[in-house]
């Protein structure tokens, strides 16, 4: 799926791989975190299939670049996927799956497991303001503005998501702490 998001991305405006790249970092990382190698993997492989064409600018000073822009047969592959009914029609979660048997852990070990998902999502707290700003300012280089709404409907997802990945965590913690005390007044009316 990362070839079709680069494609989209260079459908709207020929980039550089390190241009590509900050728009995952402004805006994308959210909900689809790359690494900068695997974005010029993709490019190469966009490249052979025919589905982008690369010019190199020469740069005085620094090596030369290369811009890439999309070819009619890369535009009919991004419209082919988009069109297609390609979602899972249901999600495997190795999270969930783990929780599902955390009962078999240490309930202190199970704390740490959701302590340690809810800090992993807790990465980008209080850059929403960031991310929508640069939904806005690559909102300003469209040809259509009106294409930066989705970017901005997908931007909010991957922001609320993590906010209920944090709220969850949060709650789970909190009902293994009245687990917790709940064992240790069964503990002490025992003991009496």
């Amino acid at each position: 799926m990362l070839k079709h998001g680069i494609l989209g991305l260079i459908g709207y405006e020929d980039k550089t791989g390190y241009e590509i790249m900050q728009v995952f970092r402004d805006s994308l990382r959210h909900f689809w975190p790359v690494q900068t190698s695997q974005i010029y993997r993709e490019l190469r492989t966009l490249e052979e299939r025919g589905w982008v064409r690369v010019t190199r600018v020469a740069q005085t000073g620094r090596p030369d670049k290369n811009v890439f822009a999309i070819t009619e047969a890369g535009r009919g592959e991004l419209l082919r996927w988009l069109r297609e009914d390609n979602l899972p029609k249901y999600e495997r979660s190795p999270l969930l799956l783990k929780t599902f048997f955390l009962g078999e852990l240490p309930p202190e070990e199970a704390m740490a497991f959701f302590k340690a998902i809810e800090a992993e999502a807790s990465v980008f707290t209080g850059e929403s303001d960031d991310t929508m700003r640069s939904v806005e300012g690559y909102a300003a280089t469209l040809d259509d503005p009106r294409k930066a709404l989705y970017w901005r409907m997908t931007a909010e997802f991957g922001l609320m998501y993590e906010q209920m990945v944090r709220d969850w965590c949060a709650r789970c913690e909190g009902m293994l702490e009245a687990m917790k005390g709940a064992g240790e007044h069964e503990e002490a009316v025992r003991k009496e």
